[in-house]
């Protein structure tokens, strides 16, 4: 017996490569994603509406960071993030909040590449072929230009994904330094130009329907937001967990804080909300051609990297989520397997072909945020009020990093918060014009599948193997 266990290879796992400023470029993914929905954003809520609720939407974001470097410490060897959390902190109370929350945060991150794919490919298509508007309708899928070149963007980054973090890391730096000179291009450019004008901008939420709106439009944001939490998701592979995650985490919020405030301000000013309002996903295009002139083609191509950026980010972060559910138990155990060099590919391919099926089906880029956005709210609900069990529950726990107390009533509150934007938001999606009774179904279809993958995980896959151990 003791033989045999001899000969037995160790089970691969996640290297442990990483530093803080890795975290921090996988980041940038935020500031990137932006430009989905800040057109849109733009042309419902005006100019000064959209600065404001994306200020305020960020400072919740970075409050809520600031508490999880608490919890990232405490479990440094996780790679499922604040969805893992919230699993640990409500296990003995409510078992089916690992699930939902790990399915809820999962859905949304690894969705990212259809909804930047698509506007990859509307970018292309607005820049280099105006005349390519044909599309094709098989039932529930469309197919059209800017979807099939978004397809190809998918299989290209999964392919990527699957040489190595190294690799994808390499590939990280590279975007998210691109990504530095559209941003100094839009922030700066305009001042320099004379062509930013604080007139352009307007206000357009008003009396009790206006703060309907901007609670929906707080729901939207979310996940744009909110996501600068993916630095710790990458927890096990930091060479250094505890600082570095922790360093991650604030830096990367840090800077977002900073994009979030200027980029809204100072491009509505610029563009105008009318042109916006013409074209909330691509006017970045004439924008850039009034900037930079003859260079516009050059300012696109950085664009497009940006949004590799998020793309390469979010199939890395889901994929690890995926893996953690299968590793951890909360899903179905096939998906948590590594490969011999410790990647995930069962969990990349997953999300290879979930991207094909939404950016297929659901098609538009804010259709498919705030599809995922309940799920991911809800995992954030969990982690914030799980922080609040822990220092109930298990007081004495090993905490490296441990917060003042202050932390822990505003822990509650800001999930209270992010109820009330849940409930608003999840129910009043005609009110940005991008989503309804279709989106709202998927996500709640999403929720529900993955409450079933667990239960069969439990009454199925573990139980088989609890009854073979012991017949043994």
């Amino acid at each position: 017996m003791t033989e045999t266990a001899s000969t037995e290879q160790p089970a691969p796992t996640l290297h442990k490569t990483m530093r803080w400023y890795d975290g921090f470029a996988m980041s940038l993914t935020m500031p990137a994603a932006l430009i989905a929905s800040l057109g849109a954003s733009i042309v419902g809520l005006g100019g000064w509406g959209a600065v404001l609720l994306w200020t305020i939407s960020m400072l919740l974001a970075t409050v809520a960071n600031w508490i999880y470097t608490e919890l990232a410490a405490m479990f440094p060897d996780t790679s499922g993030g604040i969805a893992a959390y919230a699993a640990e902190a409500w296990k003995e109370r409510a078992p089916i909040v690992g699930p939902l929350a790990a399915v809820g945060y999962w859905f949304p991150w690894t969705t990212a590449l259809s909804v930047y794919a698509g506007i990859i490919g509307a970018l292309v298509q607005s820049q280099w072929f105006p005349d390519q508007d044909w599309s094709i309708s098989l039932g529930p899928i469309g197919l059209d230009f800017p979807i099939m070149v978004g397809l190809m963007v998918i299989g290209i980054l999964y392919v990527l994904n699957i040489v190595g973090v190294r690799i994808t890391m390499t590939f990280v730096y590279i975007t998210g330094g691109i990504l530095l000179i559209p941003l100094a291009v839009f922030i700066i450019g305009p001042l320099i130009t004379g062509g930013f004008h604080i007139s352009e901008l307007t206000w357009n939420l008003h009396g009790i329907e206006g703060l309907r709106t901007s609670l929906v439009w707080l729901y939207v944001m979310a996940w744009t937001s909110f996501g600068v939490e993916v630095c710790a998701t990458f927890a096990p592979e930091y060479r250094n967990t505890v600082s570095d995650t922790a360093k991650a985490l604030k830096a990367g919020v840090l800077f977002s804080l900073g994009v979030f405030v200027l980029l809204p301000l100072i491009l509505t000013g610029y563009v105008g909300e009318a042109a916006i309002a013409e074209a909330p996903t691509t006017f970045y295009v004439s924008a850039f051609q009034e900037l930079v002139g003859g260079a516009a083609d050059v300012m696109v191509l950085f664009l497009i990297c940006s949004l590799l950026l998020i793309m390469v980010t979010g199939l890395a972060d889901g994929s690890r989520v995926l893996y953690n559910m299968g590793k951890e138990g909360t899903s179905i155990r096939q998906v948590g397997v590594l490969n011999s060099r410790g990647i995930p590919v069962r969990a990349l391919t997953v999300a290879l072909v979930v991207n094909v099926l939404v950016l297929t089906v659901l098609k538009t880029p804010l259709a498919i945020i705030v599809t995922g956005n309940l799920g991911y709210i809800l995992a954030h609900i969990f982690a914030l009020s799980g922080f609040f069990l822990l220092r109930k529950d298990h007081p004495d726990l090993a905490r490296p990093i441990r917060l003042p107390a202050v932390f822990v009533p505003l822990s509650l509150a800001l999930a209270a918060v992010l109820v009330v934007i849940l409930v608003v938001g999840a129910t009043g999606f005609e009110v940005t014009g991008y989503g309804g009774f279709k989106e709202l179904a998927v996500a709640l279809g999403v929720l529900a599948l993955g409450v079933v993958l667990w239960l069969y995980r439990r009454k199925v896959q573990d139980r088989g193997e609890v009854t073979e151990q012991a017949v043994s």
